[in-house]
């Protein structure tokens, strides 16, 4: 990979009852790679992360965080990680500085560097709700929280579930960055779930696909793109007559354009598969493929 392994996992099963959600799951995650977990409701992708942050005990199968098994893992092992749930219990009479500060000294023990939290907090965007207390704060505000704790430890691995869920387009944004800057300044490592695919495409270096029990997909989102639609649309103005083209190697078909065409060529677009279209293709066919009498 090129990377040293911050996740391996080699098999990984999981059933409930009669019910198995995960048939042999096999992954790596290099060292501060971002990489985005996808798959439809019910794919066991909750399941896959809770095992991850040893919060689960998987069927089988062998699972590896930062070297360590996170089932036997002991605290210092905890401290090296950051989570952000979907949601976690109300600390509505903390105040918002407090609190942070409160979860900063939790590492201390274990000889982390925290982040200072005024810095944190600027980093958030909460430096103006620092004295309020967080019951009265909105579900944006309350989501930017969560981001914080769950970072405050400057963790090696930090596992995210649906972060920016409630977040609009201006935060969202500003949380991307967020993220890009704990990859290339800290060097961490992030393993996100979300539904949002167009964020999934703009943070990720790599796409899981989970569909079926298994990773059904492990690819960059345009190779994965390519994947699915290997054809790109060219349209461009042609001395006032709009012009269509698809074609499989759209470079060179617009080189040859511009060299064949040197004049009156206007509005120049080349359209390909985006990350969507990729995941709805292959889930479809995935689903296409169960309903045909293959066992789930």
């Amino acid at each position: 990979m090129g990377h040293d392994a911050v996740i391996e996992v080699d098999g990984l099963a999981m059933s409930y009852g009669s019910k198995t959600v995960l048939r042999g799951v096999d992954f790596r995650v290099g060292r501060g790679e971002v990489v985005a977990l996808l798959g439809p409701n019910g794919a066991g992708k909750s399941t896959t992360i809770e095992i991850l942050e040893g919060f689960r005990a998987p069927s089988g199968g062998r699972v590896r965080v930062l070297g360590e098994d996170p089932l036997r893992a002991e605290e210092d092992w905890r401290s090296r990680i950051g989570v952000v749930l979907q949601s976690w219990r109300d600390h509505g009479r903390w105040r918002v500085r407090e609190l942070l500060d409160l979860f900063a000294r939790f590492y201390l023990p274990y000889g982390r560097r925290t982040f200072d939290v005024d810095e944190l907090l600027e980093m958030v965007g909460l430096t103006a709700q620092a004295g309020a207390r967080i019951r009265t704060l909105s579900g944006g505000q309350r989501r930017r929280l969560d981001v914080a704790i769950g970072i405050v430890g400057r963790p090696e691995m930090l596992f995210l579930d649906e972060p920016t869920a409630g977040f609009d387009p201006v935060v969202r944004r500003e949380f991307h960055e967020l993220v890009h800057k704990l990859t290339d300044l800290e060097g961490t490592t992030v393993l996100l779930t979300t539904h949002d695919l167009s964020e999934a495409e703009r943070l990720a270096d790599r796409v899981l696909i989970l569909d079926g029990g298994v990773i059904a997909a492990d690819d960059s989102p345009d190779e994965l793109a390519r994947r699915v639609a290997r054809t790109s649309e060219v349209r461009w103005l042609q001395d006032g007559v709009r012009h269509v083209h698809a074609t499989e190697d759209a470079t060179a078909f617009v080189r040859d354009l511009l060299v064949t065409h040197t004049d009156g060529i206007a509005e120049l677009e080349v359209t390909r598969a985006d990350l969507e279209d990729t995941y709805l293709a292959m889930v479809h066919a995935s689903g296409a493929t169960r309903e045909g009498g293959e066992p789930r």
